[in-house]
């Protein structure tokens, strides 16, 4: 539960209890004082997350291959192997069959809407960590 959405009603509330303007703006403070604090250890928590991911990312960069380095470049490239098939190689094969006169074989349908969908999310990943290197922040 995000307790800061509470704040305006415990102010009224402290307003209330409490008749000295004084003291109540002192308790107001140290809601808002804890408050605060609270959210940077969130703050502080997501953020050690992200350095942990950034470790496995950068250990997964390092791998030496382009082939080898984990799941990140395998998908990209089996998106990359399917969309070309798909694309290029299928047509190139349903031309080049149907150019010798034989009635072309079905051929296996690829879930391209899927296959997009996983390559935006890994080149959407990618652009934002190079947005960050452009800007400074990584």
């Amino acid at each position: 539960m995000d307790w800061t959405k509470l704040i305006p009603g415990l102010g009224l509330l402290l307003d209330r209890l409490l008749p000295d303007p004084k003291a109540a703006a002192d308790a107001k403070l140290e809601l808002l004082k804890l408050a605060q604090t609270g959210e940077l250890a969130q703050l502080n928590a997501d953020t050690e997350i992200q350095k942990g991911q950034l470790a496995i990312n950068l250990a997964d960069a390092q791998s030496g291959s382009n082939y080898r380095g984990g799941w990140r470049p395998f998908l990209g490239w089996t998106c990359g192997a399917a969309l070309a098939w798909d694309w290029v190689f299928k047509q190139i094969f349903v031309t080049a069959w149907a150019l010798t006169g034989h009635a072309v074989p079905v051929l296996p349908q690829l879930n391209i809407e899927q296959i997009i969908g996983l390559l935006v999310c890994l080149l959407g990943i990618g652009t934002m960590r190079t947005a960050e290197k452009l800007r400074g922040k990584a």
